[in-house]
């Protein structure tokens, strides 16, 4: 995939405005909606839940990019199947089985994705990474947003890169944390393909323009 993603996360959204911001991603130059599920449990958050998800799915055009921030995933797959999740995210953390997660999450119709956390090495999706569609790469350490960039992200990336080209594999990376207009050019440089950008987009004067300068930065 030649074109660079763009997919604000919807954690930075005004949530008393929600529908608002929503159709604006809608109608910005963005690809997907990222949404972040946290449980309190397994990170240091709680963030919203599925009748949020159910809401925003009603009102989104675009792909709901779910990234689930919780123990026990497999739980509920079926659950974000069933309220329109065309990527389902679970932490390489919080599987015990993740083969087994990737096929379910498959067997739903979705695109199955792995997070990791900073300290997670890439080289642990050796035996993974050709039933990954995408790797959601933490680059703040996950929980809550307006976290600062980790700066090893870089190196990260392109061991990922190379490991997804050795194995043969067509996932796709997407960063997730901290990114801005300073990092985002040398991340899609590095070898990522799909950027979150959460408080960068919605705390900025004029999210759509920021979106549009993010995506032509990265084309």
């Amino acid at each position: 995939m030649s074109t660079k993603i763009v997919a604000p996360s919807l954690l930075a959204a005004d949530f008393g405005n929600l529908q608002r911001d929503v159709e604006m991603v809608n109608q910005s130059d963005a690809d997907w909606h990222h949404i972040d599920v946290m449980d309190g449990v397994f990170v240091p958050n709680i963030s919203y839940g599925m009748p949020v998800v159910k809401a925003i799915a009603q009102h989104a055009t675009k792909p709901l990019d779910v990234h689930l921030m919780i123990v026990d995933p497999d739980r509920y797959i079926k659950t974000f199947a069933d309220l329109g999740a065309s990527i389902l995210s679970v932490h390489y953390e919080a599987c015990t089985h993740l083969h087994r997660t990737l096929q379910a999450i498959k067997a739903e119709g979705m695109k199955a994705g792995v997070a990791l956390n900073p300290h997670t090495s890439v080289h642990l999706l050796e035996d993974t990474i050709q039933d990954i569609d995408l790797i959601c790469m933490m680059s703040v350490n996950p929980g809550f947003g307006g976290q600062s960039f980790i700066e090893n992200t870089y190196q990260k990336v392109s061991d990922l890169k190379n490991l997804i080209e050795k194995k043969n594999s067509k996932a796709l990376i997407e960063i997730d944390g901290g990114v801005n207009a300073t990092n985002a050019k040398k991340l899609v440089d590095a070898g990522a393909d799909v950027l979150v950008a959460g408080s960068f987009v919605f705390k900025s004067e004029n999210p759509t323009e920021t979106i549009k300068n993010l995506k032509e930065q990265i084309a």
